[in-house]
């Protein structure tokens, strides 16, 4: 029992570390760009991915966590896949300054839906209590469609093969994690209750 417990926080060590390498070179990588350019779409992607540092610090001991492999592993790759993200010399699809309201709006999503769920706040999949206001009136995972216009502002704004293809698994992954938090919240009456009343996932009337 000790030795697994021993195992399991030096994986979860070097999970952690593994993201921090990465989200270390994302950030320098768009505050050089943001220097060389003055772009503000990568900069803002760069404060919403974050705002996770922030509010995992304050979280509130979760009643019930999902410790599968299978759990650990897309959480891992969610919040390692925007730090592989780069920028490139591709022309943008769009002004800068599109890209910079779209990320801008995705950003006030992040951060409304954030302070909405508190002290709730969490990146494993785990019941930290059932939010019903706010954001979370409209779908059940606010933060996430948030993340998802900032990405899709970034690629506007950087369309290269590699950010496309990161994004493709990053945000898919995320949309397997959002699952697999609804999954674990199933037993919860009061949760259950509110996913009669708010039926969507991510995007009202899409998913």
């Amino acid at each position: 029992m000790i030795e697994r417990f021993k195992e399991k926080r030096a994986g979860d060590f070097l999970a952690r570390a593994l993201v921090g390498v990465l989200f270390a070179m994302f950030a320098t990588n768009l505050f050089q760009d943001f220097l060389r350019t003055g772009h503000l779409t990568g900069l803002l992607l760069l404060v919403s991915e974050s705002l996770v540092v922030v509010f995992t610090v304050g979280r509130r001991r979760a009643t019930l966590v999902d410790h599968s492999v299978a759990a650990v592993v897309v959480t891992t790759l969610c919040l390692a896949g925007p730090s592989l993200l780069r920028t490139g010399d591709e022309s943008a699809l769009v002004p800068d300054a599109v890209t910079t309201v779209i990320s801008a709006l995705g950003l006030m999503l992040v951060v409304l839906a954030k302070v909405t769920l508190g002290r709730s706040f969490g990146l494993i999949p785990a019941n930290r209590g059932v939010v019903v206001r706010g954001p979370y009136a409209l779908v059940r995972h606010p933060i996430y469609a948030g993340y998802l216009v900032t990405h899709v502002a970034f690629l506007l704004a950087q369309p290269t093969a590699w950010n496309v293809a990161v994004l493709m698994v990053a945000d898919g992954l995320l949309v397997v994690r959002a699952l697999m938090e609804e999954r674990v919240l199933k037993g919860d009456a009061q949760y259950e209750l509110y996913c009669r009343r708010v039926s969507w996932h991510l995007v009202p009337g899409v998913f």
